[in-house]
């Protein structure tokens, strides 16, 4: 039987760090927005930064809310962000909550990464490797921008590095704290000025041998490695992200069996057992249907 998800307000899908919205015939939501679609609700992926703060992101993003709403005719969008696209909508969401009726965060760092810390210790600013690491990693999100059919949009790594450690997440919060938790591991406010507020997130499991199929993915045994710099959430991660940093307004589950990439349906997450990521999205849309949104 055909799930109904045919929400009120459009749906964007906002990527994060190193994301994009489609390069040749490749899109990064492209399961995500194809079953959101068959669902019946209005998709649409804004072309953002691959590497930027949330601040430069988020002003991308409003102008191409902007286009949705009047493109569409509808007068707000609900905004499901992975990784830094959480912090890029939640940041659209607290400068123009009359245009944006609802945000989900996946996988997102809204108390920031440890992951980010460790490389930000790693890079000694205005050291030599600073600059080769931004150079290179700069350079590569400008292929990335060179191969979309997009509009060019600046890219600063080290902006973007900043922005996702625990320092530069806790001044993001404190400018705009909207739907945050009052205690850690907590959940936040499920509205805030007229916006609803969502999370959700996973976690690896407690060894490699309880992934069974999905320790094929490659992706996956990347980001097993990256969470061995995590150490306030070292068990309690996905790889990128830690499972009490990614709470957000109402916490839907934040312990799914899922890796930071496998949230946003990564193609070689079809090898996955278990939950499939994107019914997550299915489901969540069907959720915002029922609330009215």
């Amino acid at each position: 039987m055909q799930r109904n998800a045919h929400t009120f307000y459009p749906i964007l899908l906002v990527h994060g760090l190193f994301g994009f919205d489609k390069i040749g015939k490749f899109e990064l939501f492209h399961d995500v927005r194809q079953a959101l679609r068959n669902a019946g609700a209005r998709v649409f992926v804004p072309h953002l930064s691959a590497t930027h703060d949330n601040e430069v992101r988020g002003e991308q993003l409003l102008n191409q809310i902007e286009r949705v709403l009047e493109g569409t005719g509808a007068s707000k969008v609900n905004l499901i962000g992975h990784s830094q696209g959480a912090l890029t909508a939640r940041y659209a969401a607290a400068v123009a909550p009359h245009s944006v009726a609802s945000v989900t965060s996946v996988s997102g760092p809204n108390h920031g990464s440890e992951l980010a810390d460790f490389l930000r210790k790693a890079l000694t600013p205005g050291c030599l490797p600073e600059q080769v690491a931004e150079t290179v990693v700069t350079l590569f999100a400008d292929f990335l921008a060179t191969l979309s059919d997009n509009q060019y949009q600046p890219q600063d790594a080290i902006a973007a590095l900043n922005a996702l450690t625990t320092e530069g997440v806790g001044a993001f919060n404190d400018k705009y704290p909207q739907g945050l938790p009052k205690t850690w591991g907590g959940k936040g406010r499920e509205q805030v000025d007229g916006v609803r507020y969502y999370s959700w997130s996973g976690i690896l499991q407690s060894n490699a041998l309880a992934q069974q199929l999905n320790a094929l993915d490659p992706f996956h045994a990347f980001c097993r490695a990256l969470s061995g710099y995590f150490v306030t959430e070292g068990e309690q991660n996905d790889g990128m992200v830690g499972r009490f940093s990614s709470h957000l307004g109402t916490v839907i589950r934040s312990d799914y069996a899922l890796d930071h990439l496998d949230t946003i349906g990564q193609p070689v997450g079809q090898l996955r057992t278990g939950v499939d990521p994107i019914e997550l999205y299915v489901e969540h849309a069907g959720r915002l249907k029922n609330a009215g949104l």
